[in-house]
């Protein structure tokens, strides 16, 4: 059905989705961007579904007022890397400096963002080849390789070749929640599913996981707020 726009003002995109097997319409916000889908069974007309959607605005409406928009990282910030928390200031070196609790950008601050950046993404691949290869060890199975990305649909994935893949951003999780995911990837050498087996791997190599999996689901979108860039 494509994408319209939400009914009424101000404009909302409003992402429209047949699927035969449906059996009633449904709204669905994006934890990650916000984005509205609605979904139809076949058999229903566009109108039909503009009319349920806009039924619905006011549920909309109240979930998103609830949401933060994205935050461009810059001097009077806090961010949180690895678990400690880090004020952001400018500086006027060429490098980017970090001590004491404070991460100096170099000058000019648009060129500060991209060293952050950078670090971070530097942070997050000895965070996360340290858990990997800690669990590793425990499982006494190796991993390939291991590469990070900005995913937003997922935070880590293993393949069938043993390559391990995480999304940079856990970097500014907690550190608890780093280490599960590493984990999660890790178990996945041994079990390439979700089973009761699989789970019981990720118990031997963790322990108890629900916190991290509840943190995930509850803060980990904020994450993608972060912008280091125009």
């Amino acid at each position: 059905m494509g994408v319209t726009t939400f009914p009424g003002n101000p404009e909302i995109p409003l992402k429209l989705r047949k699927n035969a097997r449906a059996r009633r319409m449904t709204l669905r916000i994006s934890r990650v961007d916000g984005g509205v889908t609605l979904t139809v069974p076949r058999g229903v007309s566009e109108r039909e579904a503009l009319a349920f959607a806009a039924e619905k605005r006011d549920w909309v409406m109240g979930h998103l007022s609830k949401r933060a928009g994205p935050a461009l990282v810059g001097p009077g910030d806090r961010l949180d890397v690895g678990g400690q928390s880090f004020e952001i200031v400018a500086g006027s070196a060429r490098r980017l400096l970090v001590a004491d609790g404070r991460i100096t950008l170099p000058a000019p601050v648009e060129t500060g963002r991209i060293h952050l950046q950078a670090w971070l993404k530097e942070q997050a691949r000895i965070a996360l080849t340290r858990a990997s290869d800690h669990y590793s060890e425990r499982l006494g199975l190796r991993y390939t390789r291991l590469t990070l990305r900005d995913t937003r649909s997922r935070w880590g994935s293993c393949s069938s070749t043993g390559a391990l893949m995480y999304s940079w951003r856990l970097i500014l999780a907690p550190k608890f929640v780093l280490d599960y995911v590493a984990a999660h990837e890790v178990a996945h050498l041994k079990e390439m599913n979700h089973s009761a087996n699989f789970w019981r791997v990720v118990d031997q190599l963790y322990g108890p996981h629900h916190d991290a999996r509840a943190w995930l689901r509850q803060d980990g979108p904020k994450l993608h707020r972060f912008r280091f860039g125009a």
